[in-house]
């Protein structure tokens, strides 16, 4: 009697060693998953990177006149009544975004 019982419990361990292993959802499964996870990742880190330099300047579009300022000069060419507005042509200027780390609440309470 004992020696089926140890012959039974061998074989159900031979089985899950064999689906730990070799099987579906197993060691081999895993290395996979675990590959396709980091290609995801770095196919990710581009995007979370421009996402954050977006969420910054939303934030700073806002809480600050300054880089609404910039950004009308910019995009469509404000020109405050006290300048001058200068066109060359031929000459392209790449726009940078503007990080305001003062906040217009204390731009409002200086005045």
């Amino acid at each position: 009697m004992l020696k089926w019982l140890a012959i039974v419990l061998l074989v159900l361990l031979a089985l899950l060693q064999y689906r730990l292993w070799l099987g579906e959802g197993g060691v081999g499964d895993l290395g996979e998953v675990r590959e396709r996870v980091a290609a995801l990742e770095a196919a990710n880190k581009p995007l979370r990177d421009r996402n954050a330099r977006l969420g910054a300047e939303v934030l700073d579009l806002k809480t600050g006149l300054d880089a609404i300022e910039e950004r009308g000069r910019s995009d469509i060419g404000m020109v405050r009544a006290d300048e001058h507005f200068f066109w060359v042509p031929g000459v392209a200027v790449e726009a940078m975004p503007v990080v305001n780390p003062a906040p217009a609440v204390s731009l409002e309470a200086g005045r």
